[in-house]
């Protein structure tokens, strides 16, 4: 055994030595034999924001291959990522590329070392705003305190090609881009101490060699650096639990797919059936305003037939009452014109009488007078002693009644005219005869001598 230990180191030796100067710094070590498949294992939980997950791989010491655990590493600084290591096969002999932080994640040789690794690039996360963003597809993260997460689906081949280095006999074939040649020539930044003094206290542990764990080692995955004790310690499952974790990966994946199909297909049809209820609630207040509406242009007509009933029957009424107005104007007319007529009539009966009555007592002044004249005479002519003869009384003609006037008293009676003898007592020089009174007396009786 110490002979076999011894010859393993003198060819690591002898690699060393042969290999140029100018790549010193990207090869460690250079070995014949292939190292073992990867190991199958899960990953723990991230125990602090901005911790960046370094994936397992298998280192070389002088007793063989040994597993260095995954574990989660806080980078150098914000903004840098962790380009993994790997086995190269070339010379033949395979030599081991050291892993780097850099702005960029560069070649690692095709290994696909899952977790967001998958041979290249990287798909676990990104910095953004001084903050690593962790896809949680991928990522075995506490949602509840870590708010900077994302989900993003990431192919997965590993469980069929846990090849874990690249050319050879069985490696990957994969070679760089153009890209990540360039990047290979950037400034790195090497690993921290964490990560050595985490890869030199599993090259110094005896249950990590594979010649003694058979590619399952006990400590497959730490939740810090160093740390191969606790609850933060993972175990290999194995290629077989490997595919079935991987599986169960997918199929929980895939049944939170369908979940998240199924629950958007029922916001959908909840959305839809709420849309459509909307619709017919939108659509029965439409039906119900149509009816107010129609209800109030129907009343509006309604009242509009009404104020027209009754402007016309005012209009009716009004030319009834005007029509009634000018009937009674009509009338009143008529009366006033038969009142004027009978005033007139009236006015004209009491001018008639007027004038009969001026006649009458003309006449009657005129037979005075000439009554009083005769006497005059009879009385010159006659002698003295001789008993003067009865005046003869001259009956006054009867003058015609005066027609009664409407609306007034009927005249006065006349009374009978005094004799001529009763007026005069003495016989006196002939005078002028006074005017009669507008009533003519009857003529009274004369005394006998």
């Amino acid at each position: 055994m110490r002979i076999n230990r011894f010859v393993r180191f003198l060819l690591v030796a002898v690699v060393m030595l042969a290999i140029p100067a100018i790549a010193s710094a990207q090869f460690g070590v250079s070995i014949t034999v292939a190292p073992p498949e990867l190991v199958a294992y899960a990953q723990p939980i991230c125990p602090q924001q901005g911790y960046l997950w370094t994936p397992g791989y298998w280192g070389y010491a002088t007793e063989g291959y040994y597993w260095t655990p995954g574990t989660w590493v806080e980078p150098p600084s914000v903004g840098l990522l962790w380009t993994p290591g790997y086995w190269g096969f070339g010379g033949g002999a395979y030599a081991w590329n050291e892993g780097y932080w850099g702005a960029t994640v560069g070649f690692y040789g095709g290994v696909n070392y899952g977790f967001g690794y998958g041979g290249s690039g990287y798909e676990g996360g990104y910095w953004r705003n001084n903050e690593f963003s962790y896809n949680t597809y991928v990522n075995n993260v506490d949602r509840e305190t870590f708010h900077n997460t994302y989900e993003k689906t990431v192919v997965n081949e590993r469980a069929s090609a846990s090849v874990s280095y690249n050319g050879g006999t069985g490696g990957t074939t994969a070679r760089a881009t153009a890209a990540e040649e360039t990047e290979a020539h950037e400034r790195h930044t090497p690993a921290t101490a964490a990560q050595t003094s985490h890869q030199q206290a599993a090259s110094q542990n005896h249950e990590m060699l594979a010649s003694v764990n058979h590619g399952k080692p006990a400590i497959a995955a730490t939740s810090k650096p160093g740390e191969f004790t606790g609850k933060g310690v993972v175990a290999a499952g194995g290629a077989a639990e490997a595919n079935k974790a991987t599986e169960s990966k997918e199929t929980e994946s895939k049944a939170s797919e369908n979940k998240a199909a199924e629950n958007k297909a029922t916001e959908n049809k909840a959305a839809e059936n709420k849309e459509a209820e909307s619709k017919a609630a939108e659509n029965k207040e439409a039906a119900s305003k149509a009816s107010e509406n129609k209800a109030a242009e129907n009343k509006a007509a309604e009242n509009k037939a009404a104020e027209d009933k009754a402007a016309a029957t005012r209009t009716s009424e009004n030319k009834a009452a005007a029509s009634k107005a000018s009937e009674n104007k009509a009338e009143e007319n008529k009366a006033a014109a038969t009142r004027t007529s009978e005033n007139k009539a009236a006015a004209s009966k009491a001018s008639e009488n007027k004038a009969a009555e001026n006649k009458a007592a003309a006449n009657r002044a005129s037979e005075n007078k000439a009554s009083a004249a005769r006497t005059s005479e009879e009385k010159s002519a006659a002698p003295k002693a001789a008993k003067p003869a009865p005046a003869r009384v001259k009956p006054v003609a009867a003058r015609p009644e005066p027609e009664a006037k409407p609306a007034k008293a009927a005249p006065r009676a006349e009374s009978a005219p005094k004799p001529a003898a009763q007026r005069q007592s003495a016989p006196k020089p002939a005078a002028a005869p006074k005017s009669e009174p507008s009533h003519e007396s009857e003529p009274k009786a004369e005394k006998k001598p």
